[in-house]
């Protein structure tokens, strides 16, 4: 069976492309649909079906654009109930891609609609599951989400109904199936997903915990809620327009591919109350930036903190990019549903110095003058997550996750100078911009971050310090 995964690290995320005869389907693609295309054209097969497992919440999805581009019929699973033409599957119905076999099976838990797509290759034999966000590999997906959206849903509810569909439709069936999932590690979708992307339901049943032998349904339901982090606060607004439909990428790309000089680009943020987006590296930007830009670098999980930062995904947008990286930026910040993005600095942030703006910059020391100045009146803050700390951190620090950075602001001095640090660098950074933007200026930023703090032996703990903010 011809099956390929299309795997996006910036997401965690996987898509899946079938081909036989002629005929492609897609499995939960992203927004940017062209790189599909191309690949059932490679083949030269006609895209049938766009199979979506669920209203997705952590991307918007492409299979607007697929049905818009390729006349490819979407189909979802039981229950769901999209704006739009769709084919809404029965329980069990089967659809047939060349001389394949797709079988939905109705597995609700993650959101009510989620459905798993049993793969039968030419030859009449079960091959694999794309199991969505019902079944990843080492976790199962978060029962929390859908509850933003649909009124009445609770997440005990929705846990129940996910012991279920696991021990009704999925384990039953043959350990040599090859799982499928829609995210690997680093996803907000769970919890403890793996690093590996793809693994056999037989070494499933055996090593992931939502799928022991003898757990009863309240026991899953206590290990699954028990350590749920908040999620992002896009994702109800992505689910939203995964429901509800959204403009087509090409629309957003031509309105959003607007090159700005220096004056032009003052002009728009002045006007527009537009947002600069500053998509440089942390020690890039650290150098020297516009006033009041925040930096989310491209060549971190961009996108996921893009969508938790930026809490308007209504926000108009200015960028700062390095050259050429414009395109890229603006594809990766569609595919959450930020749309708005209105021009980008011609020249980048050199064209900006060269025009005599006015610039600013953020003070960052290494771990070897952090340890100089180590004592325990020194105010340093660790942004990152919860988990981190608790797992290990400096004597004397405290956590702010940057996520929650907002929302505890009264903790940084504007007076009394205070230092930052993440695991590398990358958070912090993000962390400085936002906090600069406030006005706190009597800061520095730790190059490297705890890994740096690490080799330079500074005294750390692995218990909970009791300043830490929860």
């Amino acid at each position: 069976m011809k099956i390929e995964q299309i795997y996006t690290g910036c997401l965690s995320h996987a898509a899946y492309y079938i081909e036989s005869r002629g005929e492609a389907a897609i499995f939960d693609p992203l927004r940017e649909v062209q790189p599909y295309i191309e690949k059932s054209a490679k083949d030269n097969a006609k895209i049938k079906y766009v199979f979506e497992t669920h209203f997705h919440a952590d991307f918007v999805s492409g299979h607007l654009g697929l049905k818009l581009k390729t006349g490819a019929q979407i189909v979802f699973g039981p229950t769901a109930k999209p704006d739009y033409e769709a084919i809404i599957a029965k329980d069990g119905e089967v659809f047939t891609v060349g001389d394949y076999k797709v079988k939905v099976l109705h597995t609700p838990g993650h959101t009510m609609e989620s459905t798993t797509y049993l793969l039968t290759d030419e030859n009449g034999k079960e091959h694999g599951l794309i199991t969505g966000d019902t079944l990843f590999i080492g976790d199962v997906g978060r029962p929390d989400l859908a509850q933003h959206v649909v009124a009445g849903l609770t997440e005990d509810k929705l846990a129940r109904l996910l012991y279920h569909s696991l021990r009704d439709k999925i384990m039953p069936l043959s350990d040599d199936l090859i799982v499928y999932p829609n995210h690997g590690a680093g996803s907000a979708c769970g919890k403890m997903m793996s690093k590996e992307t793809t693994d056999t339901l037989g070494n499933q049943k055996k090593a992931n915990y939502a799928l022991r032998t003898g757990m009863t349904e309240d026991e899953f339901v206590k290990e699954l809620l028990t350590g749920l982090t908040r999620p992002p606060g896009y994702f109800p607004k992505n689910v939203l327009m995964n429901i509800n439909g959204y403009d087509s990428l090409d629309a957003v790309l031509q309105k959003a591919k607007k090159p700005l000089n220096a004056e032009e680009f003052e002009l728009a943020a002045n006007a527009a109350q537009a947002l600069v987006l500053d998509t440089r590296t942390p020690a890039d930007f650290a150098k020297g930036f516009i006033p009041n830009s925040i930096n989310i670098g491209l060549d971190g999980n961009f996108a996921m903190w893009a969508g938790e930062m930026i809490t308007d995904i209504g926000q108009e947008i200015l960028l700062v990019t390095d050259g050429g990286k414009e395109d890229e930026t603006l594809i990766r910040l569609s595919r959450i549903g930020y749309d708005h993005t209105i021009g980008y600095l011609d020249g980048g942030f050199n064209a900006w110095k060269k025009a005599g703006k006015e610039t600013d910059s953020i003070k960052r020391i290494t771990a070897a003058e952090l340890k100089a100045k180590y004592n325990k009146h020194i105010l340093l803050f660790d942004v990152r997550k919860k988990s981190e700390f608790d797992s290990e951190h400096i004597i004397g620090a405290v956590n702010v996750p940057l996520n929650e950075i907002n929302n505890h602001l009264a903790e940084f001095s504007k007076d009394k100078p205070f230092i930052l640090h993440c695991a590398g660098g990358y958070r912090s950074m993000i962390a400085a911009s936002i906090l600069k933007r406030r006005g706190f200026d009597n800061f520095a930023d730790v190059e490297g971050g705890f890994a740096a703090i690490v080799d330079e032996k500074l005294p750390r703990t692995k218990y909970i310090c009791p300043t830490t903010l929860l």
